[in-house]
């Protein structure tokens, strides 16, 4: 078993595990960490806990230090640095004529690199670009191509339910989402109201879909013959959630609703 502590750099980024040493932190603290792309100033999401060796990346490394007063004020500056940085650089994309749309700017900790986040249709030569910046800022410089559901994280927005992004707000990852999900849950297939604000479908399809896989294990499908205390019939409906059967009964007028458990005891047939 290994002593980890979770600490993420953003506030909806993955979380990455660190050895504490013989430091004291708990959640909401702010650590300094080295990453691989240098000093890092990031937030303990997880306290100090044991977890088993397979859990984590191996080799861990440590944390160097508890963050002070000093390192909050460096972090500040370096965002303010940024914003400058964000304006400096949008005039030279426009001076060079490229196709690309500036997203975000980021210091690293110890300023030791720039990373520029764009978005763009497709590849961009981008080389003039960087020696410009590179004469301006007196540092490395990287720029990132990202996709518009990144975009969509970095920038947050409201989302059609009305609450605050997902992704801006909670979710580290981005988990797969197709359209099988939403058939699956009987929802409307216009992309307009499966659509997120980045145009790629909803990630919260992806939180019931387990349930919804599981019913659709249990229930018939629509359009099978069943057998019903009332006779034969032939499911019209489903209601996954409730797990609720909609059946058109042959010697009744209208569909009958059942129960789950009301159709288990007979027999289903073809």
């Amino acid at each position: 078993m290994l002593n980890v502590v979770g600490v993420r750099f953003k506030k909806a980024g993955k979380i990455y595990y660190f050895d504490p040493g013989e430091f004291h932190m708990s959640t909401d603290d702010h650590v300094i960490v080295e990453t691989v792309r240098g000093v890092e100033y990031g937030r303990v999401v997880l306290a100090p806990k044991q977890v088993d060796e397979q859990d984590v990346v191996l080799p861990l490394r440590k944390v160097l230090r508890v963050a002070d007063d000093k390192d909050r004020f460096t972090v500040e500056d370096n965002e303010t640095k940024a914003t400058d940085a964000f304006a400096v650089c949008c005039d030279k994309i426009e001076e060079h004529g490229l196709e690309m749309k500036l997203v975000d700017v980021e210091y690293t900790f110890d300023r030791n690199k720039v990373i520029f986040y764009f978005t763009a249709d497709g590849r961009v030569d981008f080389r003039e670009l960087v020696k410009d910046l590179a004469s301006i800022f007196r540092t490395r410089i990287e720029l990132r191509q990202i996709g518009v559901r990144d975009e969509a994280k970095m920038l947050g927005g409201i989302g059609p339910c009305g609450r605050m992004l997902c992704c801006s707000t909670f979710l580290g990852d981005f988990e797969p989402v197709s359209i099988k999900m939403a058939k699956d849950q009987n929802l409307s297939l216009n992309p307009t109201k499966i659509s997120g604000l980045c145009g790629r479908l909803m990630c919260c399809l992806k939180y019931e879909n387990d349930q919804y896989e599981e019913a659709k294990q249990l229930m018939p499908d629509v359009g099978e013959k069943v057998e019903t205390p009332y006779g034969k019939g032939r499911v019209k409906g489903l209601n996954m959630l409730e797990r609720l059967i909609q059946v058109e009964v042959e010697e009744q007028e209208h569909v009958l609703e059942f129960t789950l458990d009301e159709l288990k005891g007979d027999a289903l047939f073809n």
